[in-house]
């Protein structure tokens, strides 16, 4: 059972919030962040290379110190101010009418060790570093991981009352159109129950950020074997997150485009295709997939339905049945002769809160010769591979809205 705490948030005056929070830090490339922050942005503690001129290399030494700079000089500002008691937080996520509702809390580095935060995704050793560095440095969780759980009742309940009941502490639309609310829980009794009731749910379930998890996992675990008078309940032992329960969240598409067609022409593709899929022209209107193992394809001007033949796929083992899989071995590998997802330049990759008209005018552009859409893949198949100890392919899950950065940070002095 999964071990989560309270904790004393670093968080923005309201007058300030919008202003602080900011997109994360692996949604915005240096270029783009450089254009996109302001003077109390959070991107100058999560992306400092932005305050060098030129832009400094990320992984500089002089970089993460720079980081360290930003942060207490906005603490020094007021820019960001430590609540005074442990609370916990639940922070709300509006997109095109729909809200989720998520808890901040703490979760403990234990759980991620023994596999009680289950993940999904393989994550890379260059990365964790990086990540493990900021935490180091700052001896704080900067920006938070998005994490699931399995929808219970009771706090359901708990949170309806406090959202139905209690004006939030910042209500904002972001540049980006979404909306953010954040509730402060500071009741001990409810503050007590919130952390029994976790402590009955078997396991959570990494939704976004599993580089952060696994860095913030590892300096937990670096800190606790450097104090010899380690208790398992220090700060340092648990990291920042937002726990949505699963049946809020939605896990939207994330489609290929491939630079060539592998020396074939648009008519030996689609003969090629055919030996694995039902493909039916579709015209020039774009062409969304409508079921799982129905694709769509856009080639030389055209839309198509691109739907796999049965035999193709087996629905009864959780990495077989996925979309994301059928695509990588019947088409992407067999047809297109591309075996790394994660290193070959010929592919890329667009998340779906893009729309299918970015793949379309890629395409057009001359850039890319064709793309592919994905039906998404659901929270089950997610909690299923998870479950199983299996592994996504690349690329597979992309959540939206994105958590903001900024709006509470975790620090491990106490």
């Amino acid at each position: 059972m999964v071990k989560i705490k309270p904790f004393r948030g670093i968080c923005p005056p309201p007058q300030y919030v919008k202003e602080v929070a900011s997109r994360p830090y692996d949604v915005l490339n240096s270029q783009e962040a450089k254009a996109e922050a302001g003077e109390k942005s959070l991107l100058h503690i999560i992306k400092p290379e932005i305050d060098f001129d030129p832009i400094a290399d990320e992984h500089a030494q002089e970089v993460y110190e720079k980081a360290v700079e930003n942060f207490k000089r906005w603490m020094d500002k007021g820019w960001l101010v430590q609540d005074p008691q442990e609370c916990y937080y639940i922070y709300a996520q509006t997109m095109q009418g729909r809200t989720q509702y998520g808890l901040v809390a703490c979760c403990h580095y234990e759980d991620y060790l023994s596999g009680k935060i289950k993940k999904h995704e393989l994550t890379r050793h260059d990365k964790e570093e990086d990540r493990m560095k900021h935490v180091r440095n700052q001896q704080a969780n900067i920006e938070p991981v998005f994490f699931s759980y399995p929808a219970n009742a009771e706090i359901d309940a708990i949170v309806s009352g406090i959202v139905n009941t209690t004006k939030p502490v910042y209500d904002f639309v972001a540049e980006d159109g979404f909306g953010h609310q954040m509730w402060r829980i500071q009741d001990e009794k409810t503050i007590a129950r919130i952390t029994e009731l976790f402590s009955q749910i078997p396991a959570l379930y990494v939704a976004d950020g599993h580089h952060r998890t696994a860095a913030a996992a590892r300096v937990g675990q670096e800190m606790a074997e450097a104090n010899p008078g380690h208790t398992g309940n220090e700060e340092y032992c648990y990291f920042l997150s937002v726990i949505f329960p699963d049946n809020q969240l939605q896990i939207i598409d994330y489609n290929r485009l491939v630079k060539d067609l592998n020396g074939l022409t648009p008519s030996e593709l689609l003969s090629a295709l055919q030996k694995d899929f039902e493909v039916t022209e579709m015209g020039s209107a774009i062409y969304k997939p409508n079921k799982l193992h129905n694709f769509s394809m856009y080639l030389d001007g055209k839309w198509y339905s691109l739907t796999a033949k049965p035999g193709t796929y087996n629905d009864n083992d959780p990495i077989g049945v996925l979309d994301v899989t059928i695509l990588s071995d019947l088409v992407l590998d067999r047809i297109f002769g591309i075996k790394d997802l994660r290193r070959d330049k010929r592919i890329d990759f667009v998340g779906g809160i893009r729309g299918l008209g970015e793949l379309q005018k890629r395409v057009d552009s001359g850039e890319m010769k064709v793309a592919f859409a994905l039906y998404p893949v659901s929270m089950q198949q997610l909690i299923d591979i998870a479950d199983t100890g299996n592994i996504m392919p690349p690329k597979t899950t992309w959540f939206e809205p994105k958590l903001r950065s900024g709006i509470v940070i975790h620090s491990f002095k106490e």
